[in-house]
């Protein structure tokens, strides 16, 4: 949590933290992954069999290395819109035996090469837990209901012994089915209306409990804002004890998931576009409890949280989805990850789980090409928050001056501050604290008095370069983390278009 107070620029900008204070715990899933069968995520991604770069299995070595190094604690699967027609059992048993298909979201040829079984084997290797979403497009309740026994089960069941057959003895055990994805949008194979989603949600998450009470369900939400999240909220967030096998302690449904993506042609309006997640987040925290009040859920329920499972700056305008989405990250962009990022600390007493589209090549801080990858100028904030920012969120005022300038999306203004210095704060459970700091001027850097900082040994991670214009590529990295230290007396200069973490011990 972060609280801002508005300054002239006479004043002399502040930032007060209070590690003595925990407000709510920073859940690791926010530092989630996606991967989809878009453009070259899978194949030419994280796929790539004969090439010297991959393993025995054909996963790229280089990309799960670098991933490795991110620690990501979840990845959705195998969609985003692509899901919407989906066969799950065509991509299992033997290769040479799967079907090719058209693939209508992205406008391609799926062969399925890679399926299930792979992409669980992989998340093993990663050392990541798996999150699938369901075909809520052409799908059925049945073929749900199948790939959940097939990943889950061990008894002496069809699909359960269809996984034995295919080479995997023991249930996977995926925790987390997402009910559909983007059901709401125009570009969707088999678009529903609200009415017609909810009704098919409720009804398939009661039957996907009584076959594995143990798994988290995640509702489709939109931005957070829209009247089709506050009716599936009510119709969804019930009690339904009869479903949970007689449990009076357990959600039907356990999250609600929304998708913002935000981008502009100017760097300032690029770089606070963010802030309009953090007002959709605090919106759709509240249709959650308006919901729970309205349907009379019992309090010893526990409360749903936010899924952000897609998140990122995209301009599909710049990187079209059916050319593959592979944006060139500027330093601007970098910025607003780092300020999206902040946002979920910020908010994560009402964050479950967030997913940054996608983890390779598509609209992803990470490219291969055939001889290596390229690290993006937004993987250099992400690798920051993912090593530093977990344990608590603890609290932190801001008082500096305010861009006041046009916002993308314009509702911004009049809605949320937009501060020069965008700021979350956490402690870990060792007692470091991290104070993340970005600086969205693009021509001033701001002096600032730090109070509460602690010790003349403070470390100071930096990520800029010479303009918000510029970008990396597999042979230069200008924009990249700067290592220095601080003596923690008087200010500290925050560089102008700047991304800073520094650190210190309680």
């Amino acid at each position: 949590m972060a609280t801002f107070t508005k300054l002239s620029a006479s004043e002399t900008p502040t930032i007060q933290i209070n590690s003595k204070y925990k407000i709510s715990k920073i859940n690791d899933n926010i530092y989630g992954g996606f991967t989809e069968h878009m453009g070259r995520c899978i194949y030419g991604g994280i796929y790539d069999p004969g090439n010297n770069l991959s393993d025995e299995n054909g996963y790229r070595k280089d990309v799960m290395e670098a991933l490795k190094e991110l620690n990501v604690p979840v990845m959705r699967y195998p969609g985003g819109n692509f899901v919407a027609t989906y066969r799950w059992e065509d991509g299992i048993g033997p290769r040479e035996q799967r079907p090719s298909r058209p693939e209508l979201a992205w406008l391609g040829t799926e062969t399925n090469q890679f399926g299930t079984d792979e992409f669980l084997q992989w998340c093993e290797l990663l050392g990541t837990e798996p999150y699938f979403a369901l075909n809520f497009g052409t799908g059925t309740l049945l073929e749900a209901l199948a790939w959940i026994e097939y990943c889950n089960l061990d008894g002496d069941t069809h699909y359960a012994n269809l996984r034995r057959k295919n080479g995997r003895q023991k249930p996977y055990n995926v925790k987390y089915w997402a009910l559909g994805n983007e059901c709401w949008g125009p570009w969707q194979v088999e678009q529903m209306t609200k009415e017609a989603y909810a009704e098919k949600a409720y009804q398939w998450a009661k039957a996907i409990k009584l076959l594995d009470p143990s798994v988290e369900l995640v509702l489709c939400g939109q931005d957070g804002t829209s009247t089709w999240d506050a009716y599936v909220l009510k119709q969804c967030i019930k009690w339904n004890a009869h479903a949970l096998g007689g449990s009076t302690d357990k959600p039907l449904i356990s999250m609600h998931s929304i998708h913002i993506y935000t981008s502009a042609q100017e760097h300032l309006p690029n770089a606070t576009a963010p802030r309009s997640a953090e007002r959709a987040i605090e919106i759709t925290a509240g249709l959650i409890d308006l919901a729970r009040i309205e349907n009379q859920i019992p309090h010893s329920v526990p409360r749903p949280t936010i899924c952000f499972d897609e998140w990122n700056v995209w301009d599909p305008t710049r990187a079209p989805g059916d050319k593959g989405a592979e944006e060139k990250y500027t330093l601007s962009d970098a910025l607003a990850v780092a300020v999206w990022l902040n946002v979920f600390i910020r908010q994560s007493k009402y964050i479950g789980m967030a997913n940054i589209a996608q983890s390779v090549n598509v609209i992803s801080p990470l490219m291969t090409s055939e001889t290596g990858i390229t690290k993006q100028t937004t993987w250099w904030p992400l690798l920051l928050f993912s090593k530093y920012m977990r344990g608590s969120t603890i609290p932190v005022n801001v008082s500096c001056g305010e861009y006041e300038g046009p916002t993308q999306p314009a509702w911004i203004r009049g809605t949320i501050e937009t501060p020069w210095l965008d700021v979350s704060a956490a402690i870990s459970d060792d007692g470091w604290v991290s104070l993340a700091v970005v600086n969205v001027s693009d021509t001033d850097g701001i002096e600032v008095d730090l109070m509460g900082a602690a010790g003349t040994d403070i470390q100071v991670h930096t990520v800029t370069g010479s303009s918000t214009s510029v970008f990396n590529t597999q042979d230069n990295q200008e924009v990249r983390i700067e290592e220095s230290k601080w003596d923690g007396k008087g200010k500290f200069l925050f560089l102008k278009h700047s991304f800073t973490l520094l650190r210190w011990k309680v």
